[in-house]
Formats: structure tokens, C-alpha cells, sequence
């Protein structure tokens, strides 16, 4: 890999960038050059030839992530939209906005529980309460969002509500059919000791215990504890076959399954499928002490959700006055899988201080979650994996990052769209622009112990005027840059905030300043080519 350096400046935890040293071998990469970029040119880990079991001679490996987004299959949410369709107007909403239409908006959102459209015609709605969708089937549209507006004005209570929740079960967990052997990566099998009442067509997860052992392989000890000696989902799977103890699931596996932390299949029943928010603009602005005293308000939530989506999705500012239009939060993605966030706009926070503020696009213990065609701007962490292990395969593509704050007391810095907590697999930032920053790094106590936020996490193809941190636990991968981004990849960097703190070998990259001659410009769109031609 040829690599250019530069010398590395931190004052106050900010990257201050530097003339590059050509002849150093260094450790933070400043794309800049005068050297006449290459022709077209591959990833020495993305062949012409490659195939998802393609691994270098070091046992460097790509993970084929053309599995993200509704339906696993490239498919874009359908349209039009489904049938029946009911008017909140019909139901005593008011278009003015002068009332509150909470109630009316409930009540069509109950009505509509066989499925349909609950419609919200031209106007602007405001609601000073919470929705709650709960049914499969349903989606929620606008006339567009120069058309529809939806004011959330109730201000943050402590039991970290949304505006707008789409809200699967969790049905409680009695059964579970331990590993018979360790599952490998990359592998869409596993053994289990016992497959009896394992059916095809069944949701389940495979997870393990975080065990001591785990922990200690992982360089946490004294780090990680929140969620040591449970068991945790990793991996939200179908099965798609049981022959014998063998069972076949329809995505592979991110990492190893070892036996030795009690590794298993449970049952993860309960989503709420083919539901859907689109075509408006939504604020949850309050007063600006009102935000400022709440924390972790999203303005819409997608819980327990499967084959959902989220698109044509704008923010507004109801004041006029230029006041950020969103509390402390816009989108959460938690315990769901295959939803698509697409052509999303998603503009400020009022709240970007810690307790978790300012999270414009949130995916929590999540997998093959697919944002694209997105912008959030001017948030804490514009795009945030956060909380608890188990989100992996998750694809942001096309995707831009601007304007990231980090309030501290009496000191903001930029705040970089982030892998934030415990152990992100195997997720892809694909096509996209940092003009502020993304990073994944040892994040040691902050966040009650994130420590390792990720591993085997890859940029590809990644420009902007920011700053990648990219040292991830054993390998991560950066492979092409925009000329005018800065790169950290090894963890030997003078950095303040110690981020690369255990996390040797430095990761891979590839192709710095490179971006604009790389093929594919997409590695999502081209895997899911070679997976579905």
C-alpha cells in the first residue's frame, strides 16, 4: 500500500492538518498530493473475480454487504402506496395547525390496523402528543415535504419517547438451541445440539454471552460491564433451512459463534413489517430551555421494525427564526432489521451536548440497516451506531456529514459522525462525504464503557473536507479517499483522546486521495450485482 504522512497536531482533541511528509512513514494520511493520480484501479481486497470467500494471503477480507436494506434485496419500498387509504382529515385533524391533532391523527392510525395508508393531506399538524404505530402494514405519507408538515411540540419526559413510534412485541424468550460446534464467519450455517421446534421461516437471533473470556480477548477488562455474563443478540436472521442439526440462515455471519460463550439460537418474533414513514417534513422544536433541560428525544423511532422504511423525510423550522428544527434527536433504528432510511434531509438539534444529543440518524442493535441518499447536518453525531453490541451489516450509502458539534461545558469541538459503542461488526460507509468527520476508535470509559467501538468496519470510497479516525479492534479497512481528507489509521497516532489504544495492527488502507479512480465507486451496489444478477 503506498501511503503518504503527515505530522500530527492535537490541540484540545481537534486534528489541526499539516503539510505532508512524503518520504515518512507515518500515521495520520493527508490525501492532498501533487502526484498524478492512477487510472482506474481496484482493491487488492475487491478483484474483478471476487466472491465473498476471497481472503488475502494475511487473512484480509471484505464481508459481502449486500444484504442491508428492506427486503435484502435491493428493492426500493413500494409504490404506490397501499391500499386502503385513510385521510386523517376524516378524522378531525386540523390542516391549520392552529389545534392539536393528536388525537384525530391515533384514531386513523387505529383504524388503519388492518393496513393501508394513513394519509396526511397539505397542511401542518401539530401534535403535541405521542403516535404509536403498532400494527404491520401500515404507512404513514404526506402530500410531500413541501406540502405536509408535522410539528412534534411535546417537550422530553424521562421515559426517552419519540414523536412518532413504530413499535413492534418482543414477546418474551423461553427457548433456545445451543451451538453444537463454533459458527464460523462468513458462513450461512450453523450446528445446533438439538434442532427440534426450529422451523424454516422462523426470526431468530444468534448471540452469545459476553463472557469473561470474550471480554478478556477483546482487551476489555475493567472496560466493558454493562451487559457482562447476558446473553446478547448479535445476529438478526431467518432460517431458511433445518436439515439435521444443520441450520441453514439467509445472511452470514459476521464473526465467530464459539461455543465456549454459550453461542445459540433464540427466537426474535414479534416485528412490525412493511411499515413505513414518507413524503413530509417533520420539527420537534420546543423552547430552547425546554430542550436544553431534556435528553434523547428522537423526533421518530422504528423499534422491533423488519422490511420498513423511512424516505422523502425533510426537517423544518416551525419558529421562522432559524432555530434548529429537532430537539435533541431525528431518526432511531433499534432491534430491527432490513430498513431502509432513503433521500432523508435532516438539518440540527437544539440539544448537542453528552447524555446522548444530538444523534440526527441512530441505529442501535441493529442489522442490515441501509441509509442512503442522506444528509444530517449540523447535529452532534450526524450518523451514529450507539448502545449495546449487535449492530452489524449496516450500509450508509451516499450519504453526507456536515457541520458536527460537540458541546462540552464551556468547549465545542467537532463532533464526527461515529461507531460509538461495544463492538459495531462488519457495517459499511460506502460512496459518502465527511465534511466534519467519521471515526471508529477505542473509545475506552466514555458512554459507560463503549471501549472497542468496532471491528472489521470498512470506508470505501469516502470524501469531504473532514477527518477520518479509523483504528478499529484487529482490522478495519479504508480503501479510497477524496484528496482533501485527512486519515488516521494507526494506532501509534499522538492522540489525545487515545483512541488507538489497543487496537494494533494499524487498519488496512488503500488508495488515499484516490477516490475518484476507484471501481467499483459503490461496493454495496456492485456486491448486490454480483449477489442478485
Amino acid at each position: 500500500m503506498n501511503r503518504r504522512a503527515s505530522l500530527c497536531l492535537l490541540l484540545a482533541g481537534c486534528l489541526s492538518r499539516v503539510t505532508p511528509k512524503p518520504d515518512d512513514a507515518g500515521d495520520v494520511h493527508d490525501s492532498d498530493s501533487d502526484t498524478p493520480a492512477p487510472s482506474a484501479w481496484r482493491s487488492a481486497l475487491y478483484p474483478a473475480d471476487w466472491t465473498p470467500a476471497f481472503t488475502d494471503p494475511d487473512g484480509h477480507f471484505l464481508h459481502d454487504f449486500s444484504y442491508a436494506g428492506y427486503h435484502a434485496d435491493g428493492s426500493a419500498p413500494p409504490a404506490p402506496l397501499p391500499q386502503p387509504v385513510w385521510s386523517v382529515l376524516d378524522h378531525g385533524a386540523d390542516p391549520t395547525g392552529a389545534t392539536d391533532s393528536t388525537a384525530a391523527v391515533q384514531a386513523t392510525l387505529d383504524a388503519a390496523s388492518a393496513g393501508g395508508t394513513v394519509l396526511l393531506p397539505a397542511g401542518h399538524y401539530r401534535l403535541d402528543g405521542e403516535l404509536v404505530v403498532s400494527h404491520s402494514g401500515v404507512v404513514v405519507a404526506g402530500e410531500g415535504a413541501d406540502a405536509t408538515f408535522v410539528h412534534f411540540t411535546k417537550d422530553h419526559d424521562q421515559s426517552n419517547r419519540a414523536g412518532l413510534w413504530f413499535l413492534g412485541s418482543t414477546p418474551p424468550v423461553d427457548l433456545d438451541w445451543p451451538l453444537a460446534v463454533d459458527g464460523a464467519s462468513r458462513s450461512v450455517t450453523v450446528r445446533v445440539q438439538d434442532p427440534s421446534g426450529l422451523q424454516p421461516g422462523a426470526s431468530v437471533d444468534v448471540g452469545w454471552v459476553i463472557s469473561d473470556a470474550f471480554v478478556e480477548d477483546h482487551g476489555m477488562t475493567g472496560t466493558w460491564s454493562q451487559f457482562n455474563g447476558q446473553w446478547r443478540p448479535f445476529f438478526r436472521r431467518t432460517v431458511v433451512a433445518v436439515d439435521g442439526d444443520q441450520i441453514t440462515l439467509d445472511v452470514p455471519l459476521r464473526s465467530d459463534a464459539l461455543v465456549r460463550d454459550q453461542a445459540s439460537i433464540r427466537p426474535d418474533e414479534g416485528y412490525l413489517t412493511e411499515v413505513g414513514l414518507q413524503d413530509l417534513s417533520i420539527s420537534s422544536q420546543v423552547a430552547p430551555a425546554a430542550a436544553l433541560a431534556g435528553t434523547r428525544h428522537h423526533a421518530v423511532a422504528m423499534v422491533h421494525v423488519m422490511d420498513g422504511w423511512i424516505r422523502g423525510v425533510r426537517t423544518f423550522d416551525p419558529s421562522g427564526a432559524g432555530t434548529a428544527p429537532l430537539q435533541s434527536g431525528g431518526l432511531l433504528v433499534q432491534e430491527s432489521r432490513r430498513v431502509t432510511i432513503a433521500d432523508v434531509a435532516l438539518d440540527g438539534t437544539q440539544h448537542h451536548g453528552d447524555g446522548g444529543n444530538g444523534y440526527l440518524v441512530e441505529i442501535m442493535k441493529s442489522g442490515e440497516v441501509l441509509v442512503r441518499d442522506t444528509t444530517a447536518t449540523n447535529g452532534r453525531h450526524n450518523f451514529i451506531q450507539n448502545w449495546d453490541f449487535g449492530t452489524t451489516g449496516c450500509v450508509f450509502l451516499r450519504t453526507t456529514s456536515a457541520g458536527g458539534v460537540s458541546d462540552n461545558g464551556p468547549i465545542s469541538v467537532t463532533g464526527m459522525s461515529e461507531f460509538h459503542h461495544s463492538l459495531a461488526m462488519a457495517n459499511l460507509i460506502d460512496d459518502s462525504r465527511a465534511d466534519d468527520g467519521w471515526q471508529c476508535v477505542n473509545r475506552h470509559l466514555e458512554s459507560s464503557g463503549a471501549g472497542h467501538a468496532g471491528t472489521e468496519n470498512v470506508f470505501w470510497n469516502l470524501g469531504g473536507a473532514g477527518t477520518l479516525r479509523s483504528m478499529q479492534f484487529d482490522v478495519g479497512y479504508v480503501v479510497g479517499t477524496g484528496d482533501a481528507l485527512t486519515v488516521i489509521t494507526d494506532p501509534a497516532t499522538p492522540d489525545l483522546m487515545l483512541g488507538g489504544v489497543g487496537t494494533a495492527p494499524a487498519d488496512w488502507a488503500e488508495g488515499l486521495g484516490q477516490a475518484a479512480t476507484l471501481e467499483p465507486q459503490s461496493l454495496y451496489e456492485d456486491q448486490l450485482r454480483r449477489r442478485l444478477p
